[in-house]
């Protein structure tokens, strides 16, 4: 997602802020000089080892969606969608871990679109599809959906929900975990924003009880950034602003009635969906500041009493501030209140300048429906420079930092420095994470995980 950038002289002062903030001095190497250093930057490791690598036959670009589906003869295979063209997604066999096997990619459906998230359920594949380049021409972009039942190595695509428009980019994602219904962050054709390219992107929910006709069935967006809201417009953050618009959603089968949306600079956002046709609120906060802003991914932990939140780095060198994953306590109805924010790594301000993005990114999602791990003390995550982290949330007031692994610097990455871009376990606790631009597919074991491993 293209992210609207400050002048230099304001991104300066905060890379300048920040590294003072991190014990570092605020006279950094030169981009090309850091690059040059992260060029032959080593693998770093704790708690956590690389069992395997696919190089995804040279489109190592990997975005922010993985699923798994076990087939009827005992194999496993994994899709993983792409951060940009010209792959949407590839198609892999993981049955042995150790041994990942391409089994094939799917490009993306037109030249100026990207595939950046996907999920499964039962047979289905819902694969987001958004305009890469929002300043040049796009085309149909919407959410795309693949039957997987009968030979889960070659998709077929069966239905299209078309959210294309005058001010939408398409779908940027997808979450699906209960069979019926698909929710997504995109424009839709009826959707002006009073910020085109900032405010941009709404909730909606999809029903595909016959993915070949998929129809909507609700939407809600924050009061004040639609043309013609009686609400006012929200503060934009000062700095980077990155606009007030939904990001990841979470909706678990077990609580079908709640979504909890990232809603980037506008925050956190848990809504009633018991009607899906009327999405309501039950608590909103903005975060930011004292957050930094780009609220990502919410997820809920502890029957939805703890909500681990992260905040995505969009700029290289940290220049967008101190990007972390915070812990909200959830526990009234309509009462969000931040009780921990997990450590930085020890050597923060030299990720900061090693090349490249570094702070959180996404987050292990539990989804319910797939052959995955789960465990309510231990988040793990994607930190982009920083590689693989997880932590102990046990006491969710003293997070601690448990394992981590980063990656050596990727052949032909433009940072110059590895940059996960996400993370998917599956019940077998094996780690699976994507390189954003050149790296591909790295397997991960750690004992962390094994032992909090909860199917």
């Amino acid at each position: 997602m293209r992210v609207p950038r400050r002048p230099l002289s304001s991104l300066l002062s905060s890379a300048v802020a920040l590294a003072a903030v991190l014990g570092a001095s605020p006279a950094g190497a030169p981009p090309a000089a850091a690059s040059a250093a992260s060029a032959v930057q080593p693998a770093e490791s704790r708690n956590m080892v690389l069992i395997a690598h696919n190089d995804l036959n040279g489109s190592g670009n990997l975005g922010e969606g993985y699923a798994e589906i076990k087939t009827r003869d005992g194999r496993r295979v994994l899709y993983a969608a792409h951060e940009s063209g010209p792959r949407c997604l590839s198609v892999l066999d993981v049955t042995d871990p150790r041994a990942p096997g391409l089994l094939g990619q799917i490009d993306v459906p037109g030249a100026n679109t990207r595939c950046n998230s996907l999920d499964l359920s039962g047979g289905v594949l819902a694969v987001a599809n958004q305009v890469n380049d929002e300043t040049q021409p796009g085309g149909i972009t919407g959410l795309r959906l693949y039957d997987v039942s009968g030979d889960p190595a070659a998709p077929e695509e069966i239905g299209f929900f078309d959210t294309s428009g005058p001010f939408s980019r398409g779908v940027h994602y997808v979450w699906f975990a209960d069979g019926r219904y698909a929710h997504i962050s995109t424009g839709m054709p009826d959707f002006q924003p009073r910020r085109p390219d900032l405010d941009d992107q709404l909730y909606v929910i999809v029903d595909l009880e016959n993915p070949r006709r998929p129809v909507e069935a609700g939407r809600w967006w924050w009061p004040g950034t639609r043309v013609g809201d009686s609400a006012p417009l929200p503060t934009p953050n000062a700095g980077v602003d990155s606009g007030c618009r939904s990001h990841n959603t979470d909706v678990f089968p077990d609580r079908p009635d709640r979504a909890y949306v990232g809603y980037i600079d506008c925050g956190l956002a848990v809504l009633d969906i018991s009607r899906k046709n009327r999405p309501r609120p039950v608590a909103l906060l903005d975060d930011s500041p004292p957050a930094p802003g780009f609220t990502h991914t919410l997820q809920p932990i502890r029957g939805g009493r703890d909500i681990v939140t992260t905040h995505e780095a969009v700029e290289d060198n940290c220049t967008d501030g101190d990007k972390r994953i915070d812990i909200y306590r959830h526990a009234s109805r309509s009462t969000l209140t931040r009780i921990a924010t997990l450590p930085a790594p020890d050597n923060a301000a030299e990720l900061c300048a090693r090349g490249g993005r570094f702070g959180a990114h996404n987050i292990f999602e539990r989804t319910p429906d797939e052959p995955t791990w789960w465990s309510d003390d231990v988040v793990i995550g994607s930190f982009f420079n920083g590689g693989v982290r997880a932590y102990d949330v046990s006491d969710p007031r003293r997070p601690r930092e448990a394992a981590y692994y980063v990656p050596a610097a990727p052949a032909g990455s433009p940072a110059g420095a590895i940059q996960i871009n996400d993370v998917y376990v599956d019940d077998r606790g094996v780690i699976f994470a994507g390189d954003r631009f050149a790296g591909g597919l790295y397997v991960l074991r750690s004992p962390v995980i094994d032992r909090a491993a909860r199917p």
